[in-house]
């Protein structure tokens, strides 16, 4: 009993302590959510506003206060031409009623009406690149950033001047236009401003559905090719023995095959285009949209084109995309489009002097106007022709010059291209991305990706683009399929490299090496290797040699990693190497080698000789390098049966076993010098990856010794030199402005100066610089009475001689009186200017010498 008492005591204790416990857990968890919500409580009590991001960029916050005055003001003639631009507008809209208002005078940077036609400021600019329509299209198109319009169907309320675009490097298409045709006229096109209608695409600048420029493959020209005229003895060529029924089926077979395939590539090509077909655009034909157009005649233009200014790219005037045409102008007149757009541009005429077609603003114009009919009666219709002739020229109004400033591009902007130095273009399946030179550690300057997709998910292949590289490298690719890479170098690499293609880059692995042969001793030209052989072409050798198969077995040990310590004796097992020859003229065929191999494994050497001149078949020879032994057991160096030969011809020449022996010695020589080419080769790629290895880590950059701001070693010496002129022209004026060094230099410098040798300095200084006065006015006055004992001579001698003179002594002599008293009184002032200013030099001189800082303190006391 008692020791069930202690059990159920020691049970109470247990769960006394539990339920204890327990309640110390569930305080010290109560405590601590408390804390948590303290926490939470304070922590709510915090709070952040985000800021909101403007991702437009607002034109009206731009600095106008440092524009020229023609920005923010009009002259009285641009006045008058607004003027005239309104009346023109009213006459316009009361004939026209259903057409959309032009686009004259829209407002500037400065809020103020400018005709757009002084917008457009002609200007060429010092890079050779923005000659060309072109390569000056695609700078525009690369230089600005695309704003769309406020309004898709209206045109802007305003049009900025070029030079505050290419400031913020940033605009819509009006523009883009205005800069682009500004250039364009400056560089002696024929280019206009275009306003008119287009489609979404090009309104909205979305390349997605357009093909890469870069992928576009130019149109090939056939070529037909030249039928040969029969010879009238050749003969006749063999009877076509075949079914000519048979033939007829097979041909409908062939063809019934085709038009099943040509029927199905048509119904995907269908399938493809109407799944990328856009959808439906609800304002099309409404879309307003600038471009420029470029006719035809100046520069040579053979046919007038249009030049979407967002893409830089080309279009025909008959073009799709460009919807109509309202107006176009350009710095020197402004035309209406007056013929019917039902049809889009197709039906459009460019001759700007039929007034029918083009409605024109000013008269003043540079377009022929068309000729007159002609009257019944030549006088009366001449009198009407000069009367109309004369209203037109009192009519005619100049175009007033550009109220924009000289456009300007400095060569550090030219150089950046890009907005910030770097642009992204999305095409079909592609995009397409630039960057500026030296912009990018490693030189890349563009980058093309192509994609498996239309969302750009799935990488196809990459092409990048390089420039400046200390390397050469200018072009890389890599398939991301194969996972092969290529580069593409220019003349100038240490190794001659001109294209690299590798999937590693692992030694002995599979790659293909080109060079540019002419810059190499071996005139190498490709090398193809993989793990178990190599192949090389080679080109310009004076052996003929223009190729070298090596093949190679397993190796057995592994090559050591550090590629200074591979020699010929761990290099991979050659099993055979096979050479061909071009032919030699100067060697008979049978003696002259097309095809060499040397089988190392079973130490035979085989030659196959070129075919002679109407032989169908060739010269062999076989070399087996292994010496037999004879019944005597003695070992035989050479024998017949260790050559075997065939000859072609009729006759078979048999030469002597000493011939075959030394041909064989010479031979063996050959294929050591082969196989240590062979392993020369196999050095020179372990170089070359090694090379290729430090030259992707480091990814150094050229610069040209021009490039005065980046080449640093240039800057340095500049600004040494600058830095040494300028101390030698500092110390060159203090010793001119320091005018006791004579003196001081005498009496041994500052360091022995007392109060006498100051005062002494002082008079002598003074007394110098009075004799220094005294000799001036001496010299003038030596000058003057040199002159004028001359010209007393001259009198003399004019009176003497006065009565046999001609007409030409006299004017002689009076030209020389004029000149002779000319400086007769130059001299005369000069002598009494430096008369009346020596005292004053004087005085002057001696305030600086009592108020010299190393005079100044001895010579207070004398004062």
């Amino acid at each position: 009993m008692e020791d069930k008492g202690e059990k159920d005591q020691k049970m109470l204790e247990k769960l006394e302590e539990e339920e204890g416990e327990e309640e110390e857990e569930e305080l010290s968890s109560f405590n601590l959510s408390c804390e948590v919500r303290d926490l939470e409580d304070k922590l709510s009590q915090i709070q952040v506003h985000v800021p909101e991001v403007v991702y437009e960029f607002d034109w009206s916050s731009i600095d106008t206060t440092n524009l020229p005055e023609s920005y923010k003001t009009n002259s009285p003639k641009e006045q008058l031409l607004l003027q005239v631009a309104d009346n023109f507008c009213w006459q316009y809209a009361h004939l026209c009623p259903d057409r959309e208002p032009l686009f004259l005078h829209p407002v500037n940077e400065c809020n103020v009406e400018k005709f757009v036609s002084t917008t457009v400021r002609p200007t060429l600019l010092l890079y050779s690149e923005l000659y060309d329509w072109d390569s000056c299209a695609h700078f525009v198109s690369d230089y600005l950033t695309m704003e769309p319009l406020p309004s898709p169907i209206a045109p802007p309320s305003y049009l900025y001047s070029p030079t505050t675009i290419l400031r913020y490097q940033r605009g819509n298409c009006f523009d883009f236009s205005n800069l682009l045709c500004s250039l364009l006229i400056g560089a002696g096109y024929d280019a206009y401003c275009v306003n008119g209608y287009a489609t979404r695409e090009i309104c909205m600048m979305d390349e997605t559905r357009e093909v890469c420029t870069l992928l576009q493959k130019a149109e090939e020209v056939q070529v037909e090719a030249v039928k040969e005229k029969p010879k009238k003895y050749s003969i006749k060529p063999l009877r076509d023995l075949r079914s000519k029924f048979e033939l007829q089926q097979e041909a409908k077979e062939a063809a019934k095959v085709q038009e099943v395939e040509e029927k199905k590539r048509k119904e995907e090509e269908e399938k493809t285009a109407e799944a990328e077909k856009p959808k439906p655009d609800p304002l099309y034909g409404l879309r307003v949209h600038a471009w420029v157009l470029v006719l035809s005649g100046k520069r040579e233009v053979p046919e007038s084109f249009y030049i979407d200014p967002f893409t830089g790219k080309s279009y025909d005037t008959r073009d799709d995309h460009f919807l109509g045409i309202e107006s176009v102008w350009n710095h020197r007149n402004y035309w209406v489009n007056m013929q019917d757009c039902w049809n889009g541009c197709k039906d459009l005429e460019f001759d700007l002097g039929d007034p029918v077609r083009w409605e024109f603003m000013l008269l003043g114009t540079d377009k022929p106007f068309l000729s007159l009919p002609e009257m019944e009666e030549e006088e009366e219709g001449d009198d009407e022709v000069e009367d109309l002739v004369k209203e037109e020229e009192s009519k005619a109004f100049d175009m007033p010059a550009s109220w924009v400033a000289p456009i300007q591009i400095t060569p550090k902007e030219f150089e950046m291209r890009c907005p910030q130095g770097k642009k992204e273009i999305r095409y079909k399946n592609a995009k397409l991305e630039k960057w500026a030179p030296y912009l990018n550690s490693n030189g890349l300057i563009s980058r093309l990706t192509l994609y498996e997709d239309p969302d750009y998910c799935k990488e196809l292949e990459v092409k990048e683009w390089f420039k400046n590289r200390e390397d050469m490298m200018e072009r890389r690719e890599l398939n991301k399929t194969t996972e092969v890479t290529t580069e593409y170098y220019t003349p100038g690499h240490v190794q001659g490299l001109k294209v690299h293609a590798y999937k590693t880059m692992e030694p002995e692995t599979e790659r293909t090496m080109e060079f540019y042969s002419e810059t190499r001793v071996d005139g190498l030209q490709k090398r193809v290797e993989t793990p178990v052989d190599m192949i090389e072409y080679f080109e310009g050798r004076s052996d003929f040699l223009w190729y070298r198969h090596a093949e190679f077995s397993k190796r057995i040990k592994k090559p050591p990693n550090n590629t200074q310590g591979n020699t010929e004796s761990n290099a991979r097992p050659i099993v055979k190497i096979t050479e061909r020859f071009h032919r030699n003229p100067e060697k008979p065929a049978d003696e002259d080698v097309a095809e060499r191999i040397f089988s190392i494994v079973t130490e035979k050497i085989l030659l196959t000789y070129h075919y002679k001149k109407d032989y169908i078949t060739a010269s062999k020879r076989e070399f087996n390098k292994r010496a037999g032994v004879d019944s005597a057991g003695n070992k035989v160096i050479m024998s017949r049966d260790m050559c075997l030969s065939y000859q072609a011809g009729l006759t078979e020449k048999n030469e002597k076993l000493f011939h075959l022996y030394e041909m064989m010695l010479h031979l063996m020589e050959e294929e050591k010098l082969s196989r240590h080419q062979v392993w020369e080769s196999e050095m020179e790629v372990l170089d070359i990856l090694r090379i290729r290895e430090e030259e992707v880590a480091a990814s150094k950059l050229t610069v040209s010794i021009y490039d005065t701001e980046r080449n640093e070693k240039s800057r340095e010496h500049r600004e040494l030199m600058e830095r040494l002129m300028q101390e030698e022209r500092q110390r060159q004026v203090e010793q001119d402005l320091d005018y006791l060094a004579p003196f001081l230099i005498q009496i041994g410098g500052m360091e022995k100066m007392t109060k006498w040798l100051a005062l002494r300095l002082k008079e002598e200084c003074l007394t110098d610089f009075k004799h220094r006065l005294v000799d001036k006015a001496n010299l003038i006055q030596a000058r003057f009475e040199k002159e004028t004992q001359e010209l007393q001579k001259k009198q003399q001698w004019y009176q003497q001689n006065q009565l046999n003179m001609t007409l030409e002594d006299e004017d002689a002599y009076l030209n020389f009186c004029s000149e002779a008293m000319f400086r007769i009184r130059i001299l005369e002032n000069r002598l009494n200017r430096h008369k009346e200013r020596a005292p004053q030099k004087y005085v002057a001189l001696e305030e600086k010498l009592c108020k010299d800082p190393r005079l100044a303190e001895y010579l207070k006391f004398c004062s």
